[in-house]
């Protein structure tokens, strides 16, 4: 039986600061993130899915299964996009002027997107399988894989990823995101699929 486990942040509680606090980290990461690892072991065990990598299970289970291989997979790849601000560049830069003008107008939309999210879930940028690029939102573990989209980037709009340091100014925590993504991440992302 595959056992999955608490991957570590690649920066220190400290890093995110002042977008994320080490606080939230604390609580998002090391409490909630946690939460949902154990209780996918748990609820795998004796399954189908005892065996499966955690995307083919987002990809094929249902019910609860899916509801916490989906938040484990979306908070590990939300973690994983922070860091060091760097600027977008390259062919993804290029796709998002080509379809939204701007980039500025494309992180206007993409708050919008979150802010617009009835209750708990998700905002992502994703693509295609011809790089065309979509803002999606998702309600509670709702992930683009199971509709055949490539997720690139995400923000997450469960209050417990920005209550502490926010309050209910969901888009106030939404702007502040901008400042910590490390866009190679991302477009390391969107041409791990594509051979331009």
């Amino acid at each position: 039986m595959i056992t999955f486990c608490l991957p570590q942040l690649p920066y220190d509680y400290e890093a995110l600061k002042p977008a994320i606090s080490a606080e939230t980290l604390r609580y998002h990461h090391d409490k909630h993130h946690l939460a949902y690892i154990n209780t996918l072991n748990r609820l795998i065990k004796g399954t189908e899915f005892e065996d499966s990598e955690l995307i083919d299970i987002v990809r094929h289970s249902k019910g609860t299964i899916f509801n916490n291989a989906a938040q484990v997979w979306n908070h590990t790849f939300y973690f994983e996009q922070f860091g060091v601000y760097t600027p977008i560049q390259g062919q993804l830069a290029e796709q998002i002027v080509r379809q939204w003008g701007t980039v500025d107008k494309f992180k206007e939309e993409f708050v919008a997107a979150g802010v617009s999210q009835f209750g708990s879930g998700w905002v992502w940028l994703a693509c295609d399988k011809d790089g065309e690029l979509s803002i999606l939102t998702e309600s509670n573990a709702g992930n683009p894989l199971t509709k055949g989209y490539i997720p690139l980037l995400t923000f997450d709009v469960w209050e417990h990823a920005y209550y502490i340091d926010y309050r209910n100014q969901r888009a106030d925590y939404l702007n502040a995101l901008w400042n910590i993504i490390d866009w190679r991440i991302i477009e390391d992302r969107y041409m791990f699929f594509f051979d331009y």
